[in-house]
């Protein structure tokens, strides 16, 4: 090859660095306990390190013992090298789906539990995540909170291949737990039903049930949270005022603002229990 022609080639390669993005950053394993998969201008994904991790205490979730009980122990199946389940955690809003998660993640990081963080846009990418786990000391947990699909979306059709569908399979110190408001993760109509067909004594739903529970039952464990009832809600609000420093004659004093709070929001949830403690105590409550 001629040194005029190198010297063309040379131009172009510089051209071409100059417009292509750069590859993307290595993974410092280190940095943090929790890492978000992000995606470049052009596509490229990477996992990013989380620099302000939320240190949730489970201690802190008040009135739902039971689902913590069978995330953890699911989760300590897993940390031990034994059999375990991908999770869906569904039910009322602001009952501390997403809180076990963190919780989970703060109680058992030092035995080498590690969380990363997808958003519903990013499922495709699901394999390529396990690529980057695969032969890890770690033990990563795969965390899509808040999700919901409205159709046979690429997200819905790539979780679904990844929790039991494919050729391949997820990596052995990999795990998907995800958080919904929607136990089958899709919106139902009342129109759906009328697909449902009646053989003697047996009940057949139609496709499109059949289609939108599909994806949820790949998930091995659900959990199941419902909203809280009056006592408990109170109950949590004084758990969060005693963490805020505020005394019992506090507590009692704030009992009655507290059951208006809910009403205002429309909820007796474990969020609206905090908020209402912590716009309380910025307010009552002494200095510590």
């Amino acid at each position: 090859m001629s040194k005029e022609l190198e010297k063309i080639f040379e131009g172009v390669l510089r051209r071409l660095e100059q417009i292509l993005p750069p590859p993307p950053p290595p993974t410092d394993w280190k940095a943090s306990i929790a890492l978000r998969w992000r995606k470049g201008a052009r596509g490229q994904g990477w996992l990013q390190p989380v620099r302000h991790v939320h240190r949730m205490k489970l201690s802190d979730l008040q009135g739902i013992a039971a689902q913590i009980g069978k995330v953890e122990q699911n989760t300590r199946q897993f940390l031990d090298g034994r059999p375990a389940n991908n999770v869906l955690l569904t039910g009322a809003r602001g009952t501390g789906k997403s809180s076990i998660v963190k919780g989970l993640l703060n109680k058992y990081h030092n035995r080498g539990l590690r969380l990363i963080e997808v958003e519903k846009s990013d499922l495709l990418d699901l394999p390529y995540i396990v690529d980057c786990v695969a032969g890890r000391p770690e033990r990563f947990i795969v965390f899509c909170d808040d999700l919901s699909f409205h159709g046979a979306e690429e997200g819905y059709i790539a979780l679904k291949v990844a929790l039991d569908g494919s050729i391949s399979t997820t990596s052995e110190n990999l795990l998907i737990y995800a958080t919904s408001n929607r136990r089958h993760l899709m919106p139902e109509y009342m129109a759906e039903n009328l697909e449902t067909k009646y053989i003697g004594d047996e009940i057949h739903p139609g496709e499109t049930v059949e289609e939108k529970i599909s994806l949820s039952e790949r998930f091995g464990l659900w959990v199941s949270f419902y909203p809280f009832d009056q006592d408990e809600y109170v109950q949590i609000v004084a758990h969060w005022l005693t963490s805020f420093n505020c005394s019992r004659k506090e507590i009692e004093n704030s009992k009655d603002e507290a059951l208006q709070w809910s009403l205002q929001r429309g909820s007796r949830s474990g969020r609206v229990a905090y908020q209402f403690a912590r716009d309380w105590a910025g307010k009552h409550a002494k200095k510590k």
